[in-house]
């Protein structure tokens, strides 16, 4: 994931703004973190550059 879309994302349950914390990264982007929303206190996990924005309680179908 690249550093300059936190500014467009946004918490997919309550639309609020995301704290990143970076656990890896290289020259162009994040490959492991965390985005987490202080409102709702939601975590999404980053692994190999994606975000999973998928809230916690949604089932793929």
């Amino acid at each position: 994931m690249r550093r300059s879309l936190l500014p467009i994302l946004c918490c997919p349950v309550c639309k609020g703004d995301l704290v990143l914390t970076v656990y890896e990264e290289d020259d162009k982007e994040i490959l492991r973190g965390n985005l987490h929303c202080p409102a709702c206190q939601v975590h999404y996990p980053i692994e190999e550059g994606i975000p999973d924005l998928l809230p916690r309680g949604m089932v793929q179908q």
